[in-house]
This record gives C-alpha cells, structure tokens and sequence, in this order.
C-alpha cells in the first residue's frame, strides 16, 4: 500500500507495509559493524538475530513505537533509520494539535525507553537495501553509513568549534546552516555529534580529531554492510516533502517568502533558524500578514488527486503561532477550497475560527 499525504504548499509522500509470520527459532546470528556503543555499553551495531526477530524499517514515531511495543513484549527488534537519530519529522514539528502541546515531551518518553531495554537495536544512519527469504524466514541486508564519531562521544562540541565549513542544515530544511561537525538537533538520540563526509580528507577534518580529548573521531571509518535473519518486517518509512517548486502558480522557487508547512513549522521553533521569530525569508522583517494556500497540489490532477485529511489542521494550528506571536497585529487568511477538521477536531476549527484576527476565503 502506497501512502501519499498533502499538507498545504507541503505534500508528503511515504508508505508503510508489515508482514508478520510465526516462525520457528533459528540459531542466533550475532552479527558485527563498527561497534557504537549505547548506554550501559551496548553496541548500536551488534544485531543478534533469529528468524524471530522483528525488523522495524524507519525509526520516526511510528517505527519507534512498534518497535518499543515489540521489544516490551519480549521480542527481539532491530530498528534501522537512515537520519543519524530518531524521531522523524515529529521531531522538527513545534506543536502539535489539537492540543498544541510540544512534540518533545513524548519523544523524551520514547527516547527513555529504547535506551532502556535490552531487547532493542538501534541502527541510525542505515538503509535497508535487501530483503529476501519468505513468510517468517526472511534474511535483511543493512548498509550503515559511516557517522566518523565512534561511542565515546559526549557531545561535548569542540569538534563543531574546531572546523569553519557550513552546509545547508537538513532538520531546518534548509532555512538555515550548520557546522561540518554537529549534532543533528539538541535532542537527538544517540546524542552523539556527525562529521559531515564532505570534510573527510580535508584539514577541518584533522582539527575536529585534533579537538576531541575523549579520541570520539574516527576518520577511517567506512561504510559497512551487515546481515541477519528476521521473521517479520513493519515498514514505517514515513513521508517525505513534495517538492512545491512542481506547483509553478504559487511560486515557491521564485519568490523567497513563499515556504512550505514545514518551513513554517521551523520558524515558530524556538529552537529553529530564527529563534521563533516569524518573519520573512527575504530580508528578516516581521511577518504580521500571513496567507495560507490550502490542497497546494492536492485535489489536483496535474498534482496528487485525494485530500490528505491533515493540511486543513496543520494550517489551523499555524494560525495559531502567527496569533500568539503577534496579538492584534496579526492578519491571518486561509484560502481554501473546503476545510475539513476530521472526527474529534471539529471543536480546535471552531477555537481557531473564533479568532479575530484570521480570516477563511473560500
């Protein structure tokens, strides 16, 4: 089954697939990779399988928990994501709604527990690339990319101090940089910092070695490949930004203060590229006057033909931050073809409708 969700002037793509089986145990496979080690000296890499074990592709809030469910039952997990932490996207959202209560409260939840049970294997910066066998008895092949920071990180920053060069940051989506030595977000698990493979070879990389006294930077180490038995799979890869600049009439490529949800949901951070101011790409000024496009390509046979259930309450909840943060100043609309709060949600667009100072044009 194949997943596409729209959010407004953002459409998200991803899918997810389980097959589950029994199986009867096999011998345990105890399978080695550069070995980073977690809390309480396990190794992130160690895989010690049987065709019993579950392998959870895609270690977002959805990955996380079935693979925390699993593992709490008593089940062998192996958890793969290819980010060099976990948490997905949730992790770059501000609020959620209807609450608008904040992502990291329950991520912490989450973190705390995969550190502590035994049954979890954690693989960041790993991309499933086979899976063969059959119902109950499959057989994965993981690649594992290497981080260059071996387990005796403390995340203490001297290496990010120790080098100059700055990339496009990846979890501000780009509304920002970041160091060639850094740690992906300030809760980010493992909390262990990345080198940024760009600088292997280069003298920065030697300064960020040179800097760390806990000798955490390994520049040798390479990409490695790693396999084990699994008897059931849970595809959980999440979504992905459609690439607004597909939808030429509204922009996004041309003009800078156009941005996707996301992007929006970035700014309000206080943890993001403006330190929670919203204003304008362009030149830094407050942004007071805000127009949300809603089915930016959704509803749309040139784009995506289905209705994402989850734009209209992304955009509801937006108005809200542009509300909060300027008060009376604040002139909100909301252009839309039909808004629709699913189920419960029905009361957070009546809330939300109630404001003075947003505006809905149909």
């Amino acid at each position: 089954m194949r997943l596409e969700v729209i959010t407004r002037m953002a459409i998200f793509k991803g899918s997810a697939k389980t097959a589950t089986a029994e199986a009867t145990r096999s011998p345990p496979v105890r399978l080695f990779a550069k070995p980073i080690p977690l809390d309480g000296g396990k190794s992130m890499t160690e895989v010690v399988a049987t065709n019993e074990t579950i392998l959870v592709v895609g270690g977002g809030i959805s990955g996380m928990t079935a693979a925390l469910e699993a593992a709490e039952t008593g089940k062998q997990v192996v958890l793969v994501e290819k980010r060099p932490y976990l948490g997905g996207r949730v992790s770059q959202l501000y609020k959620y709604f209807p609450k608008l209560c904040f992502p990291t409260c329950g991520l912490e939840i989450n973190q705390r527990r995969a550190k502590m049970n035994p049954n979890l294997r954690v693989l960041t910066m790993a991309e499933v690339t086979g899976l063969k066998g059959e119902k109950g008895n499959y057989t994965a092949t993981v690649k594992i990319s290497p981080r260059y920071v071996n387990g005796n990180c403390t995340a203490c920053g001297e290496c990010e101090k120790a080098v100059s060069s700055e990339f496009d940051d990846e979890y501000n989506y780009g509304l920002g940089k970041r160091k060639g030595a850094y740690l992906p977000y300030r809760m980010a698990h493992p909390a262990q910092y990345v080198l940024d493979p760009r600088l292997i070879g280069t003298p920065e990389a030697d300064q960020a070695k040179a800097a760390c006294k806990y000798n955490a930077i390994d520049l040798d180490m390479r990409e490695e490949s790693v396999d084990f038995p699994c008897g059931a799979v849970i595809w959980a890869t999440g979504w992905q930004p459609y690439d607004a600049a597909k939808i030429q009439p509204y922009g996004y490529d041309r003009f800078p203060n156009v941005i996707t949800s996301v992007e929006f949901e970035r700014l309000a951070d206080p943890q993001g590229p403006t330190g929670g101011k919203l204003v304008r790409p362009s030149d830094g000024k407050e942004a007071k006057k805000v127009a949300f496009i809603q089915c930016a390509g959704s509803r749309d046979r040139n784009h995506l033909l289905h209705c994402s259930r989850i734009c209209c309450m992304a955009s509801l909840k937006q108005c809200t931050y542009v509300a909060d943060a300027w008060g009376k100043d604040a002139d909100v609309s909301v252009y839309y073809i039909d808004l629709r709060a699913i189920d419960r949600f029905e009361d957070f667009y009546a809330k939300v409708r109630g404001i003075e100072q947003v505006k809905f044009i149909k």
